[in-house]
């Protein structure tokens, strides 16, 4: 019983000591972000992303949250549109460190009224929607996410539109489908299990080893948005069944080693 009482002081030590040390940092970027407002578009998108990095050092440095990618090589040298599962705050953070191209997200517009954290965003070119305009919100992805893929840009849409709990699984929306078909863009397909060390129903970070698998490009080309949802979906699903399988014991072993 003490072994287990000290185990979770130590993960709400570690998990308050993140939260320390990512609300001064962001404070600070955010501030030295803004004086980038005059800088070209790229310039700024590489402030922003030395913040990201910074972040995923400190999960792995403070939380003993580490991660391991599996089909990087298929990640195109094209724009494309990025599907992901969807399980916590870590992988927008993830993404924007290790891909190798600019990325744009599309977020709720209430994450642009933050102030400070929240200008940064609109800077670096994220399409913000409101959920509760519907068809507007829809072809607002569409019409701006055409315009972020021709300008080369990578465009990450969560298909199921929020966060879900590890091992969940919700209805698939056909907004990314949709824009590859109307743009003729090749999808991506990510599989990851963050949920099992950055829950998103709770504060505690737990050590271990967050999995991402990167699939081949799927094309549009002669395809539904329906049909190529339906693939992107079955690809995602059986890759997060691989994961699970494989992550479990991987994790209790690094968890007592940390």
């Amino acid at each position: 019983m003490l072994r287990f009482v000290l185990s979770d002081r130590v993960l709400l030590f570690r998990s308050v000591l993140f939260l320390v040390a990512l609300f001064s940092l962001t404070l600070i970027w955010s501030i030295v972000s803004l004086f980038g407002l005059f800088l070209p578009y790229r310039s700024r998108y590489f402030l922003g992303t030395r913040w990201c990095r910074i972040v995923i050092w400190l999960t792995k440095t403070i939380c003993g949250i580490h991660y391991q990618i599996v089909g990087y090589e298929n990640l195109p040298d094209e724009p494309v549109i990025l599907l992901s599962k969807h399980q916590s705050s870590w992988e927008p953070l993830f993404f924007c460190s290790i891909m190798p191209r600019p990325l744009t997200f599309v977020i709720k517009k209430e994450l642009r009224y933050i102030p400070v954290f929240g200008w940064t965003l609109f800077l670096l070119r994220m399409i913000s929607i409101d959920r509760t305009q519907g068809l507007k919100s829809f072809r607002q992805v569409i019409d701006q996410g055409k315009n972020r893929l021709s300008d080369g840009l990578w465009v990450v849409i969560f298909p199921e539109g929020t966060r879900t709990t590890s091992g969940e699984k919700t209805k698939y929306r056909g907004s990314g489908t949709h824009l590859a078909v109307e743009a003729n863009a090749k999808i991506v397909p990510i599989a990851l299990n963050s949920g099992t060390c950055w829950p998103h129903d709770s504060f505690i970070k737990r050590p271990g080893m967050i999995k991402v698998s990167i699939g081949k490009p799927i094309t549009p080309e002669g395809k539904s948005p329906d049909d190529l949802m339906h693939e992107v979906e079955s690809w995602i699903e059986s890759e997060m069944l691989n994961i699970a399988s494989s992550s479990s014991t991987q994790n209790r072993s690094l968890a007592e080693i940390l």
